[in-house]
């Protein structure tokens, strides 16, 4: 049997804590939203993609995309580009957290799991699912009218973070989230 340390498991509670954090914002903020053709752009899922891509890492980060992204199809303020719009940008910007210290990178790895992964994605699966021919080209501004802004607020949050103007990333919570 294996023994898990209490400070272990209280790292897991509070990292958990923070995700569904991040979900409820992502979902409450959905209504601030613009329509660009056939996709819907949240700037705001995009800068919490950062958010959770730097302080949780790439599969907590994706998995908050995730849950985020399908209750907001089932509360019918996301389309199913929802799916491929945020998960590759929060799997990439957790990714590039880890991999180069800055919190530039995250937003930069948001961007193009969003813009690049993501609108292929779109293109190539979602559109067809859903009876519309959307061209990759189409998406990739499209994601990227939400995505470049987003990723720039979800930054200045992580940069704010350090600073502990932002209490709930700053102190503790975030020296022991890496």
């Amino acid at each position: 049997m294996e023994v898990v340390r209490l400070e272990d498991r209280s790292l897991a509670l509070r990292r958990l804590a923070l995700a569904g954090a991040l979900c409820a914002l992502g979902v409450v903020m959905s209504p601030l939203s613009f329509p660009v053709g056939p996709a819907k752009c949240y700037p705001f899922q995009h800068a919490l993609n950062v958010v959770a891509g730097y302080f949780l890492g790439p599969w907590y980060g994706a998995g908050c995309a995730l849950v985020t992204s399908l209750i907001r199809i089932s509360l019918g303020t996301g389309t199913l580009f929802a799916l491929p719009g945020s998960i590759p940008g929060a799997l990439l910007a957790g990714l590039a957290a880890r991999a180069i210290r800055g919190h530039l990178v995250p937003a930069l790895g948001e961007v193009m799991g969003t813009c690049l992964v993501g609108a292929y994605l779109a293109s190539a699966l979602v559109g067809p699912m859903m009876g519309r021919s959307v061209s990759f080209q189409f998406l990739l501004s499209a994601f990227a009218i939400s995505s470049v802004p987003g990723a720039a607020l979800g930054a200045l949050a992580v940069r704010l973070s350090h600073g502990r103007v932002l209490g709930l990333v700053g102190g503790r919570l975030s020296d022991n989230l890496k």
